[in-house]
């Protein structure tokens, strides 16, 4: 899997795509000696992506570039990775009466909590992502303090007013993480 990263120069949209691939574009933006400050937002989060541009274009792709995943504990082909857990020893003496033992247990409690919170999860996650990019990229803009309002009301009319005025690849890209479509709604388009 790759990091998704959009790269801006100013208010303008410059590269978007794998990490390696936007660090490369941003490479060839920098040595193009633009004055205007240049940043990369990683797509999951809003949160800048800090950039080694140092060498050349080649080098800095193949610095971002993902090695091939070598996982080594756990059970490799299920994807199971070993980590540590700490319960008190209540909680301890409760899992060891659980059929399937501690392991089974935590997995089917964790699913569980995921089916159940994954909406709002995915709703939080999508307003802190559009608040880091547009606290970076809209801070002087018209609007930002109503947009920040209408973003954490989840009222999606109301941002989209708010915003209305700004560059249009800012207005798409906060647009995009704010209020990102539904995984049902996705799979439906």
């Amino acid at each position: 899997m790759h990091r998704s990263v959009t790269a801006f120069q100013g208010t303008t949209r410059i590269a978007f795509g794998p990490l390696a691939e936007v660090a490369r574009s941003v490479h060839h933006a920098v040595a193009a000696q633009i004055r205007q400050e240049i940043l990369a937002f990683e797509d999951a989060t809003g949160r800048v992506v800090d950039l080694n541009l140092s060498g050349s274009a080649d080098d800095v792709a193949a610095r971002y570039t993902l090695p091939p995943d070598t996982r080594a504990r756990g059970r490799p082909k299920l994807g199971v990775t070993a980590r540590e857990v700490t319960l008190l020893p209540r909680h301890w003496d409760w899992l060891a009466t659980q059929p399937g033992g501690a392991s089974a247990t935590l997995r089917r409690l964790v699913e569980t909590a995921r089916r159940t919170g994954a909406a709002g999860d995915r709703r939080r996650t999508a307003q802190e992502a559009a608040y880091r990019v547009m606290q970076a990229l809209a801070g002087d803009l018209p609007g930002y303090e109503e947009a920040l309002r209408t973003l954490f009301a989840d009222d999606a009319e109301g941002y989209d007013r708010n915003i209305a005025t700004w560059p249009e690849d800012v207005r798409r890209y906060c647009r995009a993480l704010a209020f990102p479509p539904e995984p049902n709604d996705a799979a439906e388009a």
